[in-house]
C-alpha cells in the first residue's frame, strides 16, 4: 500500500488542533456552518455510496438468474461474486497515487466512468468471462469512488458538520443495498431481467459526473498542490465568506500536511506509541467483520432463502429485499446514538445478537424438513411430482420415495439431493429462518458494520491515521475476497448448518476480542485517546467502567463506508 494512500477519511479532527487544542479549557468558537455549496458537494459525492450499496445488494438476486442462464457451477458462482471484490482489492492497493495526483474530484469522475464502462460490459454479453471482467471493472470503480467520496466530504466539511455529512455516505450506502435487492426482485421474472438490474446503476453515475463538473476541488488537495490562493477562494465560498474562519482553517490544513510528512510508513509496524498493537487491533477487527459471515449472507441471500423453503427465484429474491430494509432501519440508531452510547457498547451488543441469530439459523437448517443440502443448485419446487429411478436404491426406499412425493435431483458432481414435501412445520421453519437472518443483518448494521470504522478513526494518531487505515482496508478487502471465493465450496463440504455454527462461533470470538482489546472512547477527544493508548502495554477490560466527560473540545466521529 502506498504511504500516501487513499483512506485519509479517518482524519476526523482538523490537523491544527493536535497540540494546540488539547490545552484549551474552553470549547472553540462555532464555525459558520454549511453553505449550499458544501451540502450540494456532499450529496453529489454520496452518490458513490448509493452505487456501492446497489452493487452489493443486487448480487444475490442476479446470481439466481445467471446460474440458470449460464448453468454455473459452484466455483463459477464464487468467481462471479468475488470478481467485484478482486477489483476493489486491486484499486485499494494501487489507487493512492490516483487520489494524490489528480485529486478527489477527478478521482470521482474517473470512478464513475469505470462504473459505467464496467456496467456496459456486463450488459453486452452473457458469458462468464465478460461478466467477471465487467464486475472487476465495476468493483474498481465503486471502491475508488467510495474512498474518494469520503475524503472529499471530510475535506470540504466544517468541523461541526463533518460527522453528519460523512454519515450521509453511510446512509446512502444502505439505501443502495435496499434498492439493489428491490430491483433484482422487480426484474426477477423478466427474460434477461439481470441486464436491467445491472443497468440501473448508470443513471446515478451519470448524475454524479454531471454534478462534479460544476463543483470545486477540495481545499486540502489544492494546498497540497501549492495552490494556496485558489484554496483560499474555495474555502471562502464553502464557508460563506467568513475570512477569519477561512484563514484559521487554511493554517490548520498546512500544519496537518506538515505533520503527516514527518511520519514514515515503517512506523506503523514499530513498537513506538504502541502503533503495532493498534494496527493489529484494527486488522483483527476488519478480519472478524468479514469472518462472521455478513458479506456472504448478503451475496448469497437469495440462494440461501431458496434453500430454506422459498421455492422460487422471485419468492427468494423478494424475501431477501427485507435485508436491505433492515440495514437502513438498523443503521439509523447507530448513527444517532454513537456519540452517546459509544462504539464499544454497540459492538458488544451486536456481537451477541449476531452469534445468537446465527446459532438459531444453524439449528433450523439442521431440521430434516428444510432439506437444505446445497446452495449451488436451484432446488425444484417440492409439490411437483417427478418420477426418477435410482438403481442404487433398495425397493423399500424406492417405494418410500414415490409415496411421500419428495423431489430428487443431482448436483454438479452427480450426487443425489432431496427436497422434502411442504408441510406446516417446514413452513414455520422457513419463516423462522428468515427472521433469524433479519436479526443477524440488523445486529450487524448497528454494531460491526459502522462501529469498526469509528474505532479505527479513534485509535490511530492523526499524523499516521490515513496510512494505518490503508493497511487495514487492504486486509478488509483481501479477507472479503477470500471468504466469498470459498463460501459455496465450504458449504458443499461441511454443510450449511455447520457454516452457520462457525459464523456464530466467530461472533462470540469477536465479543471476547472487543472486551479485551477495544478501548472505551466515549466522551474523550482523539488526543486523549491516543495518549492513553500510547502509554498502555495492552488494552484493559472495561465493561462497567465509566468514562468521565472532559471539558476539552469534543470530536465529531466520521462514518466511512461498510466494505462487506
Amino acid at each position: 500500500m502506498d504511504s500516501d494512500s487513499l483512506t485519509k477519511m479517518m482524519s476526523s479532527e482538523p490537523p491544527g488542533n493536535l497540540s494546540r487544542d488539547v490545552t484549551r479549557a474552553h470549547k472553540p468558537a462555532p464555525g459558520p456552518g454549511c453553505s449550499w455549496l458544501v451540502v450540494a458537494a456532499a450529496m453529489a459525492a454520496s452518490l458513490s455510496g448509493l452505487m456501492l450499496g446497489y452493487e452489493m445488494g443486487l448480487t444475490s438476486g442476479v446470481l439466481l438468474q445467471l446460474r440458470g442462464v449460464l448453468s454455473l457451477s459452484c466455483r463459477e458462482q464464487e468467481l462471479l461474486v468475488s470478481s467485484r471484490l478482486l477489483g476493489a482489492l486491486l484499486i485499494c492497493l494501487a489507487g493512492g497515487p490516483i487520489l494524490d495526483r489528480y485529486g478527489r474530484r477527478c478521482s470521482l469522475l474517473l470512478s464513475a466512468g469505470l462504473v459505467i464502462g464496467g456496467t456496459m460490459l456486463l450488459m453486452a454479453k452473457a458469458s462468464l468471462a465478460a461478466l467477471a471482467l465487467g464486475r472487476i471493472v465495476v468493483g474498481m470503480g465503486t471502491s475508488l469512488s467510495g474512498t474518494a467520496a469520503c475524503l472529499y466530504i471530510a475535506e470540504i466539511s466544517p468541523r461541526e458538520r463533518r460527522g453528519l455529512l460523512v454519515t450521509l455516505y453511510e446512509l446512502m450506502l444502505v439505501v443502495g443495498v435496499m434498492l439493489g435487492f428491490s430491483c433484482s426482485y422487480a426484474f426477477a421474472t423478466l427474460p434477461d431481467g439481470w441486464v436491467y438490474t445491472f443497468g440501473l446503476v448508470i443513471p446515478p453515475a451519470l448524475l454524479q459526473m454531471g454534478a462534479l463538473v460544476f463543483l470545486p476541488p477540495s481545499p486540502r488537495f489544492l494546498v497540497a498542490r501549492g495552490e494556496l490562493e485558489l484554496a483560499r477562494e474555495v474555502l471562502a465560498r464553502m464557508r460563506g465568506g467568513a475570512k477569519e474562519q477561512v484563514e484559521v482553517e487554511l493554517r490548520d490544513i498546512q500544519i496537518g500536511l506538515k505533520e503527516e510528512s514527518e511520519h514514515s510508513f515503517v512506523e506503523l509496524f514499530s513498537a513506538k506509541s504502541n502503533l503495532r498493537s493498534r494496527l493489529l487491533t484494527g486488522m483483527v477487527l476488519v478480519f472478524l467483520q468479514q469472518a462472521t459471515g455478513q458479506p456472504n449472507i448478503l451475496s448469497y441471500a437469495s440462494p440461501l432463502l431458496r434453500g430454506v423453503g422459498f421455492h422460487s427465484d422471485d419468492a427468494a429474491t423478494l424475501a431477501s429485499t427485507g435485508f436491505g430494509v433492515v440495514k437502513v432501519v438498523g443503521t439509523v440508531p447507530a448513527v444517532l446514538l454513537v456519540d452517546r452510547v459509544g462504539p464499544k457498547s454497540f459492538l458488544c451488543v451486536g456481537a451477541v445478537a449476531m452469534g445468537m441469530s446465527l446459532a438459531a439459523l444453524g439449528a433450523l437448517t439442521l431440521q430434516s424438513q428444510t432439506q437444505l443440502t446445497s446452495l449451488c443448485v436451484s432446488h425444484p419446487a417440492p409439490n411437483h411430482t417427478i418420477v426418477t429411478w435410482d438403481h442404487n436404491r433398495t425397493e423399500n426406499e424406492t417405494q418410500m420415495f414415490i409415496t411421500s412425493a419428495p423431489v430428487w435431483w443431482t448436483d454438479d458432481d452427480n450426487r443425489l439431493l432431496r427436497s422434502g414435501p411442504v408441510d406446516d412445520k417446514s413452513s414455520s421453519l422457513k419463516w423462522a429462518s428468515l427472521i433469524s437472518l433479519l436479526v443477524f443483518v440488523a445486529a450487524f448494521s448497528i454494531g460491526l458494520g459502522p462501529m469498526v470504522y469509528v474505532v479505527l478513526s479513534e485509535i490511530f494518531p492523526m499524523g499516521i491515521r490515513g496510512r494505518a487505515v490503508s493497511v487495514v482496508s487492504a486486509v478488509n478487502w483481501a479477507t472479503n475476497l477470500l471468504i466469498s471465493m470459498t463460501f459455496l465450496t465450504m458449504t458443499e463440504r461441511i454443510g450449511v448448518p455447520n457454516m452457520m455454527f462457525l459464523y456464530a462461533a466467530m461472533s462470540f470470538v469477536l465479543l471476547v476480542f472487543v472486551m479485551l482489546r477495544v478501548p472505551k472512547t466515549r466522551g474523550r477527544t482523539l488526543e486523549e485517546i491516543s495518549k492513553e493508548l500510547a502509554k498502555k502495554k495492552h488494552f484493559e477490560i472495561s465493561l462497567c467502567k465509566k468514562v468521565q466527560h472532559q471539558e476539552t473540545s469534543s470530536v465529531s466521529r466520521e462514518m466511512p463506508p461498510n466494505i462487506l
